[in-house]
C-alpha cells in the first residue's frame, strides 16, 4: 500500500496471457471463510469464464500487515490494490469486485475513489451508510445484537492474531471465545457501553458507543455524497429479511440518480430474494418460499457472470434480456422482472388505525381501514425496559432459529404491550411491493421512548408472518443528527420507516400492523430518561406509559405501496 504496509492475497491467474480480474477484499480471513460463503456466487464459474481472481485480507486482519479499524483504510487500500492488479503482466487492466456484507462495503469505498481500473461492482447485502445500517438504524436505535456479536467475533480474531505474534494473552482470547459462544450474555448487560469483554478490549467499540447520533463521526464514513465519484455500474443484491435491505434499495435508487457517469447510473441492477444476511435458500421454520427461491436455482452466479462479461469484458450482448430489477414476490412465491424501483405503477394507499381503545394483543379491537377514522380515540400500553418485547424475526442477523427472518408473531402478539391493528379478511388478493412506512400520532409519560412498527401477514389458520418492520427513537423524530426530547403528555406526529417488502396477501388473509416500543435484543432498550442510553444502569430504567392516538385530529396510518395487476396472469 502507499504507506508501505503489505496486504496478503490469494491469486488465481490465467495460464497464459492477460485477462480481466475480479477482486474480493474481506476482513474474515481469505484462507478461513474465503470466497465460499453461502451468500456469495460460485467462484469457479468466474475462473471458467476466463477471469483472474484476487482474494485479499483487509489491513490488520489474518495475514495482512497493519492495524484493522473498520472502514478506516478500506478506501485507499482498495484504490492501491486496484492499481496493483492493473499493473500486473497477467492483467488486461480491467477489474470488477464482488462480495457480501463488509465485502460489499469495501467495493463502494473503492468505487468512490473513481479508480479507472474498476469497471463494475456486485455488492450483496451491504450499505453505504454505516450508521443507518448496520451499526445503528434508520430510527436511531443501536443494533445491539449485531454490534455485540460482530465485535466479539472481530476482537477474537484480533486477539488470536496478537497472541500468534507473541503479544496479548491467552486469557483474553478465551474470554472473547466464551463471549462468542454465549452471545445472549453480551446483550443483557447494562450499561451497554460497559459490556465487560467488549469494553475492556476498547478500540472502535468506545467510538461507536460515544456517537449515538448520526454526527460527524458517522458522516465521515457515509458514501452517499461520494456517489458523484462512482463510475462503475453496480449489481445490488439484497434480501427481504436482510439487515441491510433498506440501504440496498436506497443505494440502488440514489446511484441511479447521482452516480458519476451515465453508464454507472443506467447500469445499476437490483436483485432481491426472500433471503436474510446469511442464507439464500428461502427456507425457514415458520415459512418456506419454495424451491425456486434459492439463489442457486434462480441463477445468481450466472447473473454475476453476465454482469461482469458486459461491463468488465465489454460484451455488449451479455445482459440482453436481463431486466434492471428482479424481485421475489412472496405470497405467490414467484420471481418477477421489473424496470425500476419503486415500481412505476405503485398506488400509495393509506390504512388508518382505529378501534375502541383496546388494541392490546392480537385479540384486541384494533382495526385497519382504508376509510379515515371517524371517531377520536387512543390505545395505551406500558413499555417497561426491564421487560422488553423479545425479537421475533425480522431483517436482522439470524443468531438462532426464530430470531431473524419470517417468524410466527403469535410468540409475541399476546403481550399487553403490543398493539395489533388488523384489516378485514380479504376477499381478493392485495399486492404490497415497495417502501413501507407508518405515520403515528404518539404521546408518552416520559421525555424519550421508542416506537416500533411491524407489517404482518395473518394467515387463515392464525399464523402471523412478519414482512418488514422499523423503529424510531423519539428523540430523533426530526432527524438523526439532533436530539429533541418530548414534553410528557404532548402529542407528536412521527414517521417510522419499515424499509420495504414484496408480498401478495392472498384471499382469506388479513393485513395487520403491530405497534410497540421495544424489539430486544435486535435493538437496545430505551431507558426512557432522555439521558445517554448506553451509559445508564438498570437502576435508572424508567417505565413509560405510551399512547397511539387516532381519529380525525390524529390520523395515524399505515402507508402501503399497492400494486394492481389483476389484468396479468
Amino acid at each position: 500500500m502507499r504507506d508501505g504496509v503489505n496486504l496478503a492475497a490469494n491469486v488465481w491467474r490465467l495460464a497464459e496471457g492477460e485477462g480481466p480480474t475480479l477482486l474480493v477484499r474481506l476482513p474474515y480471513g481469505k484462507d478461513v471463510m474465503g470466497i465460499t460463503m453461502s451468500v456469495m456466487p460460485n467462484f469457479l464459474a468466474f475462473l471458467e469464464a476466463g477471469y483472474a481472481l484476487v482474494v485479499q485480507d483487509c489491513r490488520g486482519t489474518h495475514r495482512s500487515e497493519g492495524e484493522f479499524v473498520p472502514h478506516l483504510a478500506d478506501r485507499t487500500d482498495g484504490e492501491d490494490t486496484l492499481a496493483w492488479i492493473a499493473a500486473q503482466p497477467w492483467s488486461d487492466g480491467t477489474v470488477g469486485m464482488y462480495g457480501a456484507s463488509y465485502l460489499g462495503m469495501v467495493q463502494w469505498e473503492a468505487a468512490a475513489t473513481g479508480a479507472p481500473a474498476l469497471k463494475a461492482i456486485a455488492p450483496s447485502v451491504t450499505s453505504i451508510d454505516n450508521y443507518e445500517a448496520p451499526w445503528y438504524s434508520a430510527g436511531g436505535a443501536l443494533s445491539l445484537s449485531l454490534v455485540t456479536s460482530w465485535n466479539a467475533m472481530m476482537y477474537t480474531a484480533d486477539a488470536q492474531r496478537s497472541l500468534a505474534l507473541g503479544e496479548g494473552s491467552l486469557a483474553r482470547v478465551q474470554e472473547l471465545v466464551q463471549a462468542l459462544l454465549t452471545q445472549e450474555s453480551l446483550n443483557d448487560v447494562l450499561p451497554t457501553a460497559e459490556v465487560p469483554v467488549l469494553a475492556a478490549y476498547g478500540k472502535w467499540w468506545d467510538d461507536w458507543m460515544a456517537h449515538p447520533s448520526h454526527d460527524g463521526y458517522w458522516d465521515a464514513m457515509e458514501l452517499t455524497p461520494e456517489l458523484k465519484n462512482v463510475t462503475a455500474p453496480a449489481l445490488n443484491i439484497g434480501g427481504w429479511y436482510d439487515l441491510y435491505i433498506g440501504q440496498t434499495v436506497r443505494t440502488f435508487t440514489a446511484a441511479r440518480r447521482n452516480a458519476g457517469s451515465e453508464q454507472a447510473r443506467e447500469g445499476q441492477r437490483l436483485i432481491i430474494g426472500p433471503w436474510d444476511h446469511l442464507s439464500v435458500d428461502g427456507v425457514y421454520p415458520d415459512r418456506s418460499f419454495g424451491p425456486m427461491a434459492t439463489a442457486q436455482l434462480m441463477g445468481l452466479t450466472d447473473l454475476h457472470v453476465k454482469f461482469f462479461d458486459h461491463w468488465v469484458k465489454g460484451d455488449t450482448t451479455a445482459l440482453d434480456g436481463v431486466a434492471p430489477v428482479k424481485i421475489f414476490v412472496m405470497g405467490i412465491d414467484q420471481w418477477r422482472d421489473e424496470q425500476d424501483w419503486p415500481l412505476p405503477d405503485t398506488t400509495w394507499t393509506e390504512f388508518h388505525l382505529t378501534g375502541a381503545g383496546h388494541a392490546n394483543t392480537a385479540g384486541g379491537d384494533g382495526v385497519l381501514t382504508t376509510e379515515p377514522a371517524a371517531v377520536a380515540g387512543h390505545d395505551t400500553y406500558l413499555y417497561d425496559p426491564r421487560r422488553p418485547v423479545p425479537t421475533a424475526g425480522g431483517a436482522c442477523l439470524p443468531m438462532t432459529p426464530g430470531f431473524g427472518g419470517p417468524v410466527d408473531q403469535r410468540t409475541v402478539a399476546g403481550r399487553e404491550d403490543v398493539l395489533c391493528f388488523a384489516g378485514p379478511v380479504l376477499e381478493e388478493l392485495v399486492e404490497v411491493t415497495g417502501p413501507v412506512s407508518v405515520k403515528l400520532f404518539v404521546s408518552s409519560s416520559t421525555v424519550d421512548t421508542d416506537f416500533t412498527a411491524k407489517l404482518v401477514d395473518v394467515f387463515p389458520d392464525g399464523k402471523a408472518i412478519n414482512l418488514c418492520d422499523g423503529i424510531l427513537r423519539a428523540r430523533y423524530r426530526n432527524g438523526l443528527a439532533t436530539e429533541e426530547l418530548m414534553e410528557p403528555g404532548t402529542v407528536y406526529e412521527i414517521t417510522i420507516d419499515l424499509t420495504c417488502t414484496s408480498n401478495v396477501f392472498l384471499p382469506g388473509h388479513r393485513i395487520r400492523l403491530d405497534v410497540s416500543s421495544s424489539n430486544f435484543p435486535r435493538y437496545d432498550r430505551n431507558t426512557n430518561t432522555g439521558g445517554v442510553i448506553a451509559r445508564e444502569t438498570e437502576a435508572q430504567l424508567v417505565p413509560a406509559i405510551n399512547r397511539i392516538h387516532h381519529g380525525p385530529g390524529h390520523p395515524s396510518r399505515l402507508v402501503l405501496p399497492i400494486i394492481d395487476r389483476t389484468d396479468q396472469p
